[in-house]
């Protein structure tokens, strides 16, 4: 007791559990405080860490739950709305987990139900147009897709690198906008959208390319809707529902529906628990959702892994809103035989690749940061020269920048990446990004210079404003006054290789892009890649998807800066989130 008569004793213990934060542990007392026993604040604070792993529910034992008979706090699935924890089928949800699951397996399920495809059955000659007469093996299951994803509410494209999955929703599209037109009298407003901007853009940029290849064939309607279809309005989910920024929520719900009638969402592997909630409220009843990515990516920085739940529940019931791409039309086949040893975790294979495909896969043994400065010494060179023969460091002879160096040196950024599994430690993209720009910065003797023509920038929060968005690479380029841009490419797919230059001030949040985390490289591709992955083979970061998040970034190389044991205990330990979602669909709960 202190003088003033004020008790500072503490009052609730709780689990001191290590690798808890502070919010698992403020979850934790704020049980405590309110009558809960220690039990269910030791069971809240663990369910809160899992959310913070990314889990939406935590598994429990019999006997856990038995412990929990009779807590107040807890909630049966009748009592959701009321209690702020949920135990359902051994599972137990903090309650917003539990609401957003819900609503999303029930939104889900209803759209399947409500499918029609009988409506929409195309012939074979309309396929023939469509695939330039291609009835081989290898397009079969894009045929197949184009045929199925008429007269449904929602469907599913999932598929590696390289297996076509935008040719495939370029068709569809073609052929849902077609058919919608018949049956309506005009054609359908389509919207196109992706977690990120990096991603939105490059869906909107592949479609355009595809569109060039098919024009030649089309004519009269089919040209029409081909026009309609890659003029569509592209941009980042966010966007597209309206996001209110700090205040919270969309513009768009279920109180206020998005006009579009097919919603096509690219890299939905990104996508987490609310916001694929948040997506499903703001559809209309007859719109139909197109998610498309590669289940077998990482999933979402925040709660659920919802694209890898719902190809697993569909592919469990072999369902028809569901089209998997196997056939990689890469020009380069070792590493779609890397990515496909990866993917099914094959370590005999993998080693294999690794040890013939020298030409396309080059493994060098980091085991410490003498062995990263070996290694990355030789990159910094190539990035140098790479960014030297693009013009990037010599002064622009005007204001407006010639488009053609600008264009060039934003290439030249997309020739090669360095990916890092950890943001922060010696083997982090934050230090890793350090000691490449010390390089870039002593070769162009600007060791004091923020800004020095070359510099790479990763955008990392959404600009409305500025059509700026997170995940979009800029680079630094000097004018006439030496006065640092950042020039972007534009969003607009339309406007070809337009690009748009900012001063640094103006730009959002943004830091250097030469090395990035794995988490953030999604929805891009590079022609060269090098892959660093912490020496410790027991860091927690280390998975199956992780790596091969990584390693599908490349087109042409790749670099593994590895050791072997922690490539093997990535490759041997699959990231697998606990979520109720997959049984609510398989079972139409």
């Amino acid at each position: 007791m202190s003088a003033a008569g004020l008790d500072f004793r503490r009052r609730y213990d709780i689990p001191d559990d290590p690798v808890w934060r502070p919010l698992d542990r403020l979850v934790a007392r704020w049980v405590l405080a309110h009558g809960g026993s220690p039990t269910l604040a030791a069971i809240a604070g663990q369910a809160s860490h899992a959310d913070g792993r990314g889990d939406s529910a935590l598994r429990l034992d019999d006997q856990a739950l038995a412990q929990l008979a009779g807590e107040p706090m807890v909630g049966t699935p009748a009592q959701a709305t009321a209690a702020p924890f949920v135990v359902d089928r051994g599972h137990f949800y903090l309650r917003r987990n539990y609401l957003h699951e819900i609503a999303v397996a029930e939104q889900i399920n209803r759209r399947r139900r409500a499918a029609s495809p009988a409506a929409g059955e195309l012939p074979e000659d309309v396929l023939d147009l469509l695939f330039d007469g291609d009835r081989g093996s290898a397009v079969q299951p894009q045929r197949e897709a184009v045929r199925r994803v008429l007269g449904r509410r929602l469907f599913v494209l999932t598929g590696g690198p390289g297996t076509g999955k935008t040719t495939t929703v370029l068709r569809m599209l073609l052929a849902l906008s077609h058919d919608h037109a018949l049956r309506h009298g005009r054609a359908p407003l389509i919207r196109l959208a992706a977690p990120t901007g990096k991603a939105a853009q490059r869906l909107s940029q592949a479609l355009h390319e595809g569109a060039e290849r098919l024009r030649h064939r089309l004519t009269g309607d089919w040209r029409t809707h081909l026009e309609a279809c890659v003029g569509s309005e592209s941009g980042t989910l966010h966007r597209l529902l309206g996001s209110r920024g700090e205040l919270g929520g969309f513009v768009h719900h279920a109180e206020n529906r998005l006009p579009a009638d097919i919603v096509v969402i690219d890299e939905a592997s990104m996508i987490d628990l609310a916001l694929l909630r948040a997506t499903l409220d703001a559809l209309a009843d007859d719109a139909l959702l197109i998610l498309v990515g590669d289940a077998d990516q990482l999933t979402s920085v925040a709660t659920g892994s919802v694209l890898q739940d719902l190809v697993g529940a569909l592919e469990a019931q072999a369902a028809p809103d569901l089209v998997r791409l196997t056939h990689a039309f890469r020009a380069q086949p070792a590493l779609a035989e890397l990515n496909r040893a990866v993917r099914d975790g094959d370590y005999a294979e993998l080693r294999r690749i690794l040890d013939e495909a020298r030409t396309a896969v080059e493994w060098q043994q980091v085991a410490g940061t003498q062995d990263l400065h070996r290694v990355l010494l030789p990159w910094c060179k190539a990035l140098h020269a790479s960014l030297e023969r693009a013009g990037a460091f010599a002064p622009q002879q005007t204001d407006g920048a010639a488009p053609a160096v600008v264009v060039s040196s934003l290439q030249a950024l997309r020739q090669q990446q360095l990916l890092c599994a950890l943001r922060e430690t010696e083997f982090g993209a934050e230090a890793v990004n350090a000691a490449i720009e010390q390089y870039l910065r002593r070769q162009l003797a600007a060791d004091n210079e923020r800004w020095y023509p070359g510099r790479a920038v990763l955008i990392t929060r959404n600009d409305y404003a500025l059509d700026l968005y997170n995940g979009d690479i800029g680079i630094c380029l000097y004018g006439p006054r030496h006065q640092p841009q950042v020039w972007f490419e534009a969003n607009d797919a339309s406007a070809g290789e337009s690009v748009r230059a900012f001063a640094p001030s103006m730009l959002p949040m943004h830091e250097s892009a030469f090395a990035l985390t794995v988490h953030k490289s999604q929805g891009s591709e590079y022609a060269r890649v090098a892959v660093l992955l912490p020496a410790d083979p027991d860091a927690p970061i280390l998975s199956r998807q992780l790596l091969y998040t990584a390693l599908s970034r490349a087109k042409t190389q790749i670099g593994l800066w590895a050791t072997s044991a922690a490539v093997e205990r990535a490759l041997l330990t699959p990231a697998q989130r606990c979520s109720g979602l997959p049984a609510r669909i398989t079972h139409h709960a």
